[in-house]
């Protein structure tokens, strides 16, 4: 099962940006479908961004602001998080789904606040 290492997490004001990376090891990254999820206090954990190959989808409350990218050579899959909002304010999950056994693998969690 491929292990997973979020990075990037931190306090930034509204309006601002932030760059999450997560790194795969132990697995053959190409054949893993990545996504963010993310869960605020007291919410059900929910998905971010999901890419497959070059194949991207977004939530809509992130749409045209988040961007979800992989680079295969480094085992890593990023997010970038501009025009951030209060609401963006949870621990992001990395999630790793494999192609050939169904099964999915999770990180630690990183933690993003956006306030003032």
């Amino acid at each position: 099962q491929v292990q997973l290492v979020e990075s990037g997490g931190d306090l930034v004001q509204p309006g601002g940006s932030l760059r999450l990376s997560c790194a795969a090891s132990g697995g053959i990254f190409s054949l893993y479908t990545m996504a963010w999820y993310r869960q605020a206090p007291g919410k059900q954990r929910e998905l971010v961004a999901r890419i497959r190959a070059s194949s991207t989808n977004y939530a809509d409350s992130v749409k045209d602001r988040f961007t979800i990218s992989r680079d295969n050579a480094k085992n890593t899959v990023y997010l970038q998080m501009n025009s951030l909002k209060p609401e963006d304010t949870a621990v992001y999950y990395c999630n790793a789904h494999s192609l050939i056994t169904s099964t999915d693998s999770w990180g630690q969690g990183t933690q993003v606040t956006v306030s003032s």
